[in-house]
């Protein structure tokens, strides 16, 4: 298992989560991961709400995290779906990778995204696929 530390420093090279969201990992262990990203107008729609993309962005992003702290395989998504719940009057998004199932080649994940006022945003389930690393 990788450190948090080593973590930071792998992910910081996902671009477009770090640098055009924002996403900062907060916590990562045992197949566990929170992450979030504070809310501008860059990630608004053209109704002024937060853009579901940039919602699920973070979540995509926290599975990542969460299931990529594993020294001989990689892990990417190949199925997701989200529910949009509220709208958010916050001015940061969480999301917790919550792991459901770990096998040997599949993982399932519950993904929950709220804002720093408690509110459930969004639900996301993903499922991952393990690549042997060479």
């Amino acid at each position: 298992m990788y450190s948090l530390e080593e973590l930071r420093e792998f992910f910081k090279d996902d671009l477009f989560a770090t640098k055009m969201l924002g996403a900062r990992i907060i916590e990562a262990h045992d197949d566990y991961a929170k992450c979030s990203f504070e809310i501008n107008e860059n990630h608004q729609n053209a109704k002024g709400f937060l853009m579901g993309g940039a919602t699920f962005t973070l979540a995509d992003f926290t599975f990542a995290v969460a299931t990529n702290q594993h020294e001989e395989y990689n892990t990417l998504s190949i199925s997701a779906n989200i529910s949009f719940m509220r709208v958010t009057n916050g001015k940061t998004l969480y999301a917790e990778a919550i792991k459901l199932r770990n096998g040997k080649t599949t993982c399932f994940y519950d993904v929950n995204v709220y804002d720093d006022l408690g509110v459930m945003i969004a639900k996301v389930n993903i499922c991952g696929t393990h690549i042997l690393k060479k």
